[in-house]
């Protein structure tokens, strides 16, 4: 290929007599002669330079070993130049004055031998080298040669500047710099609530200053001994009214209503604050039909919401349902529905029920209707989301949104799912569903509100103080819009005083008689996290003696937990040991102390608990017993859930020398009734 490329410059001999072989041999033996050349040239400049230079040379030449591997540039070009002519490449690289002048030398030398050797002429004058060096193409390459030289000049220096005192290349731009806080954005409505009152007593509201309440229902109250209205009542009735005041068929300016989410305290009045808006609504229906929907997470809970509901129905046309379980699945359905003609007749305006019995009645009872369903009522929200996974609610949906067949299909007050607000999806009018969802620890995470499909909804919630409502910035401006809750905090019980106790695994029983037998609070309502501990806790108690205890788990029936609920009402019961079934919702009567015989793993658990107690405005106390190895989690977990300050509470050892003797036997007989338990 050299051959070729060097060939170009060959001019035709003159008188055309020398064959391309000729040629050829000719073209090689020059060249093998110019090498030969510049090695002897190589080895007398070496003798002749001293070897201060040399060391100079040896320097630059290691050097340029050390860019070459730095650098990663591709070098099979350099490589094939340098075995071509590696003088050129070494004199290309070196850039110092020294070398210079040697350049100067050497083409002097150059030139003064090609006048002797050159004898025919114009035929070795392209092989000088002062004739710059060809590449493949035949272009000129010897800006090249200059060009990169500088290039490694620079590259060179750049490396020098970056490189440390051990030749390795250092990178910057890695500074430690602060990370800026993320902080969450969440849509409006739950970024800006509307307030409501935490503090009841001072913040308590006459019901003649609700004008939007019935008559009726205010002679209803006033009989109950209501006389004023807790805050969360104040602000959510006439909000759940004024979605109905244009019928049951449109809302307010003929749109759909917004759907209604509170977050209050335990013991808030959340309840009647649904009850009363609800019949309200429901007394002027002609037709009875299933109306009003409220889903709870357990019997009991079900159970007193159910006689709230047909307490203030009373006097009225409206119907109550329960369905819970507590009655065989076709007294249930004898209650829901009659058949009269052939014709169906529903015998309920309000149904209230757990998810489970609701699900059986939708998908094996015929005569259980949703179509008509205008508020569907999720109490404990927090915990109904948690139980998504039973698709209760998406079969409620179902239900609701039923295609009906013949008449009803063609009827103008068909119900067909929603979608985008359109001129011809408000027209015909439809009934619309109304989600109404209360909780004192409702989630403020979207992902987990999104499964409820909510319309527009309208967020009520408690704040702690009223700086939580309007944030202040650094330079004293106000800044408005801003959340009224702390992410992860909750309400907590006006009224409530928080203690935790330090104690060791063997001596939390003695703690629990201490209290009732020496301290003299009674009646108290104590937790455990499993049935087992409860049992266990419960027989212990029973066999040192002295007080009346009972026990309140999955392990009974629901006539016995109800028995027992209301015993513990009427004072008969000191003691009451529950697991987490009697936290949510229960409203017990005349609750002075809460007892966590065990810490909650959880803060909801932990709110829901206290909740038991400090109810409606009155006072309570809360104790918790922790182990050593407790404290420091639970402290932090209940301060940043917005706690208002939990105190320490120690109990001397002396204090309960005077029981451990009797203790001591009761726990060999507590072994024997075990064994014997687990013996049957």
């Amino acid at each position: 290929m050299s051959l070729f490329l060097v060939n170009r410059y060959l001019g035709e001999d003159e008188n055309g007599s020398v064959s391309k072989e000729s040629q050829s041999q000719a073209l090689l033996a020059k060249l093998k002669q110019k090498a030969k050349e510049k090695q002897r040239q190589s080895l007398t400049e070496q003798t002749q330079h001293p070897s201060k230079e040399r060391t100079e040379r040896q320097n630059a030449k290691t050097k340029r070993k050390a860019d070459k591997d730095n650098s990663q540039e591709p070098k099979h070009h350099k490589k094939r130049r340098s075995e071509v002519v590696p003088s050129i490449a070494l004199d290309s690289d070196s850039q110092d004055e020294p070398v210079h002048e040697e350049k100067k030398n050497k083409r002097a030398a150059k030139e003064t031998r090609k006048k002797k050797k050159d004898q025919s002429g114009s035929s070795v004058k392209g092989l000088s080298d002062n004739t710059p060096v060809t590449g493949r193409d035949g272009q000129d390459t010897g800006g090249e040669e200059e060009k990169t030289g500088t290039e490694t000049v620079a590259l060179k220096q750049t490396t020098a500047k970056t490189s440390g005192p051990t030749g390795y290349t250092v990178l910057g731009g890695f500074e430690n710099k602060p990370v800026q806080k993320v902080n969450r954005v969440l849509p409006q409505w739950l970024a800006q609530p509307d307030v409501i009152h935490r503090d009841v007593k001072s913040n308590l509201v006459p019901i003649a200053d609700i004008p939007e309440l019935s008559a009726l229902l205010v002679k209803k109250l006033q009989n109950n001994g209501i006389q004023h209205l807790f805050p969360v009542q104040a602000e959510v009735i006439p909000a759940i009214l004024e979605s109905a005041q244009q019928g049951l068929l449109i809302g307010r300016g003929g749109y759909k209503p917004r759907d209604i989410c509170v977050s209050a305290p335990t013991g808030s009045g959340k309840t009647l604050a649904f009850v009363i808006p609800v019949i309200q609504v429901l007394m002027e229906r002609v037709v009875c039909e299933v109306r009003a929907l409220a889903v709870l997470p357990t019997k009991e809970l079900a159970q007193q919401v159910c006689k709230v509901f047909a307490s203030h129905a009373e006097g009225t046309a409206l119907r109550v349902v329960m369905l819970a379980g507590q009655r065989s699945f076709a007294a249930e359905q004898a209650s829901l529905s009659e058949h009269r003609g052939g014709m169906r007749r529903s015998l309920a305006d309000i149904v209230v029920a757990t998810p489970g019995r609701l699900v059986d009645h939708i998908n094996k009872n015929s005569g259980f209707s949703l179509e008509h369903l205008r508020f569907l009522i999720i109490d404990e929200a927090d915990r109904m989301i948690d139980s998504m996974h039973q698709s209760w609610l998406s079969q409620v949906v179902k239900a609701v949104y039923r295609s009906g067949s013949g008449a009803e299909a063609m009827s103008i007050f068909r119900r067909t799912e929603p979608a985008c607000v359109t001129a011809a999806s408000l027209s015909p009018p439809q009934m619309p569903l109304q989600k109404l969802l209360f909780s004192a620890t409702l989630t403020q995470n979207p992902e987990k509100l999104q499964q409820l499909g909510l319309h527009q909804p309208r967020l009520f919630s408690s704040v702690h103080s009223p700086s939580n409502t309007i944030g202040s910035s650094s330079n004293g401006n106000t800044t408005p819009a801003a959340p009224a809750q702390k992410q992860g905090c909750f309400n907590f019980p006006q009224g409530l005083t928080e203690y935790y106790v330090p104690c060791t695994l063997s001596k939390k029983p003695l703690l629990i008689l201490h209290f009732i037998l020496r301290l003299k609070l009674s009646p108290i309502l104590c937790f455990t996290n499993s049935r087992e501990t409860a049992h266990r806790l419960y027989l212990l108690v029973q066999l040192f003696g002295g007080l009346q205890a009972a026990e309140f788990s999955s392990r009974l029936s629901p006539a016995e937990r109800k028995k027992t609920l209301k015993e513990f009402e009427q004072g008969k019961i000191q003691l009451l040991i529950s697991t987490d079934a009697a936290s949510r919702g229960i409203d017990v009567d005349g609750v002075k102390c809460v007892v966590n015989y065990d810490a909650p793993q959880y803060i909801r658990t932990y709110i829901h608990r206290i909740g038991r107690t400090a109810r409606a405005g009155k006072t309570g106390l809360a104790f918790t017993f922790l182990l050593g190895v407790q404290e420091k989690n639970f402290l932090q977990m209940v301060v940043e859930a917005g706690s208002p300050g939990i105190q320490k509470q120690i109990v001397k050892p002396e204090n309960l020398k005077g029981m451990e003797a009797r203790y001591e036997q009761t726990l060999q007989e507590l072994a024997n009734v075990i064994k014997d338990e687990r013996a049957k």
